[in-house]
């Protein structure tokens, strides 16, 4: 039992009689899906794997979070037989650190940062000869981006001159730019560098009900105050308006009709490890880009031999990430590093790039760079007048530089199943094969390089440097059940329905058919309204 579910075993997790929609995941996707169509009065029921958090023990948790006796992954109980994984690809894939289960999903510990993909993302191969065109626009988007910005709680401004055009001002006003803002703001000017705000999901004043930033810091990976979005809040929402949410139900298969062409029930495990099925007359999967696939693999049958919807074998294909790119170091001036816990300023001049064989790129201005004294203190050995030195000098001169980088597709990047290792159900466990292609070097290059002349410009003594070749993953799961017009060559046509059953949608960035280089849940959230829009005229 999570240490946070009171309830824990008491709840009533029985499947409900047949319902308009079942969803799988209640998190961000899941989450605006449900509310949505709950508002629309259509009988919703949601099933998720992890446990419900009590919002009263995110103290506790940023605390977890901040000792070093906890491990990372004690702030959202992630680890263990339930979360098994395997990496067997070129790269390992740190798999447990990338993901929360549990009511609210990823958006429990996710950084906050959310930017519209830009025209150009959805017509790469028309634009650079790579990866593929998406068989939607920027336009078909647009409005449901303004309904997400709205539903999350954005506080943005309209400075950025390269974002893509948009009507409306976002819910709240930007954050105001930070200290170390203003000591790159005159590096910017010198060397024609553009700066502007960052779109945040957390409030700049009180929204929906929930508080405006107090300044935690500790916004990755617990916020203690909520002022940052996390989906458990539109859950809750969805539930006044009677939604049913199931926690700690994972969900085994998909069960369909002898047809093959409907799904019938989702298979899902209680607690005790008794299964019940869940009947409805729609389906959604929102459990991200890893578990739907292998949700998807794991629901063979004599119908759909290769998994569910999986005609074209693209089911787990196309994995993607964004890779970070970054250099920092030290000034012989204060920095203030630390006084805020999140980015207010970034510079996307560089994603529409000319650059001869280099990709969409966006540069970051840390504002946590360096250690934290709290955290300093906490796992140094010093004790009195020697940790007080050993603070002072570490501490309030650290500047650095961030970035994303997006991947090309390529179909040898995959999500797979393992059957080596199993779930305590006896389900193989995820297989993450993942790997990086040249031109997400050469970006990730090219991205470090104007980040070096930035530093340069500010006389940076330079401490560090990440990318190409010491690179990581972003957390961002994306593209491995691709939306496209032709069922050959996709698994989900534009209406976000899989092109093989008729009653099972995927509101996911796994239907991405590129990366671009901005954090996808704002694009996520724009899908999944898509989505339900669409589940609404068909019900």
């Amino acid at each position: 039992m999570s240490s946070a579910d009171p309830a824990g075993d008491e709840r009533d997790r029985t499947p409900s009689e047949r319902v308009d929609v079942c969803i799988v995941g209640a998190g961000p996707a899941g989450a605006l899906v449900a509310n949505r169509l709950a508002d629309r009065e259509h009988e919703v029921v949601v099933l998720e794997a992890g446990p419900r958090f009590d919002f009263d023990s995110r103290r506790e948790r940023m605390e977890r979070a901040i000792r070093p006796a906890h491990g990372p992954h004690s702030v959202w109980e992630m680890g263990g037989e339930r979360d098994a994984f395997s990496a067997s690809g070129e790269l390992f894939y740190p798999l447990n650190a990338m993901r929360v289960k549990g009511v609210g999903g990823s958006t429990l510990h996710w950084q906050g940062m959310v930017m519209r993909l830009h025209e150009s993302d959805f017509e790469r191969r028309s634009r650079d000869g790579v990866a593929a065109d998406w068989p939607i626009d920027y336009a078909d988007l647009r409005p449901y981006y303004a309904e997400a910005e709205s539903a999350i709680g954005v506080a943005g401004a309209s400075d950025n001159p390269f974002a893509p055009p948009r009507e409306e001002p976002h819910p709240m006003p930007a954050f105001r730019p930070s200290y170390s803002d203003s000591l790159f703001a005159e590096a910017c000017e010198e060397l024609g560098i553009a700066m502007h705000s960052v779109p945040n999901a957390r409030n700049s004043e009180g929204y929906d009900g929930r508080g405006e930033c107090v300044g935690y810091g500790t916004c990755d990976p617990v916020c203690p105050s909520g002022a940052k979005y996390s989906a458990d809040h539109t859950v809750a929402a969805a539930e006044e308006s009677g939604a049913r949410v199931l926690d700690r139900v994972p969900v085994q298969r998909l069960e369909t009709d002898r047809s093959g062409e409907r799904v019938e029930a989702a298979v899902y495990a209680t607690p005790d490890g008794v299964e019940h099925r869940q009947e409805a007359r729609q389906f959604v999967l929102a459990a991200g880009g890893i578990e739907i696939p292998r949700l998807l693999l794991l629901s063979k049958s004599e119908t759909h031999p290769d998994g569910l919807a999986n005609s074209s074998g693209l089911i787990g294909r196309y994995f993607m990430e964004h890779l970070f790119a970054g250099t920092g170091g030290t000034l012989d001036e204060p920095t203030r590093q630390n006084h805020v816990g999140f980015m207010t300023s970034e510079c996307h001049q560089f994603y529409d790039n000319d650059f001869d064989g280099v990709g969409p790129m966006k540069l970051e201005f840390l504002n946590y760079a360096g250690p934290s004294p709290v955290e300093q203190a906490l796992t140094v050995d010093e004790w009195g007048d020697d940790l007080l030195e050993s603070l002072r000098a570490d501490y309030g001169t650290h500047v650095a530089m961030g970035g994303l980088v997006g991947q090309l597709p390529r179909k040898s990047n995959r999500i797979a199943l393992d059957p080596s290792t199993t779930d305590p159900h006896g389900n193989p466990v995820p297989d993450v094969q993942w790997s990086l292609d040249d031109r997400t070097r050469r970006t990730l290059a090219k991205a470090n390089e104007i980040q070096g002349r930035m530093l340069d410009e500010l006389d940076v003594d330079v401490g560090w440097t990440v990318g190409p070749d010491n690179t990581g993953p972003a957390a961002h799961h994306m593209g491995t059940t691709r939306m496209g017009t032709d069922p050959e060559s996709s698994v989900v046509n534009p209406r976000l329905r899989t092109h093989d059953v008729d009653n099972l949608s995927v509101a996911s960035s796994s239907v991405f058919v590129t990366s671009g280089a901005m954090n996808p849940t704002l694009t996520i959230a724009a899908l999944a309204l898509k989505a339900a829009d669409h589940l609404d005229e068909d019900l």
